[in-house]
């Protein structure tokens, strides 16, 4: 089991669309589709740009690659759901690292 932390860099005064776009639009067809997502969390940095963070938990590598196919390359993803979130988020400013709990993480 691995987590992945997705770092995104909203897109300046966007944070409050960008969290309803993700309540009620991306997280709720990514998780129809079996992803299983276990945390969400908004932040600034030291520049006053305001972060959102969340977390992602896959079983395996195989689950992910299988997940990331039903997604991301579903008709939905690319006609509906993908096309506002540049306008929402810098994507070519997005952090993604895999990282896995270590024995005595709460979090599993």
């Amino acid at each position: 089991m691995f987590f992945e932390l997705r770092k995104y860099y909203i897109q300046k005064g966007q944070k409050d669309s960008w969290i309803k776009y993700m309540e009620k639009i991306i997280m709720p067809f990514q998780i129809s589709k079996g992803m299983v997502i276990t945390g969400t969390f908004t932040s600034k940095n030291d520049k006053g740009e305001e972060l959102y963070i969340w977390l992602r938990r896959f079983n395996s590598e195989k689950e992910k690659e299988q997940l990331y196919n039903d997604v991301y390359e579903s008709d939905k993803w690319k006609t509906e759901i993908f096309p506002p979130i540049p306008k929402l988020i810098d994507r070519n400013r997005t952090v993604v690292t895999i990282i896995e709990p270590t024995k005595t993480s709460v979090i599993r």
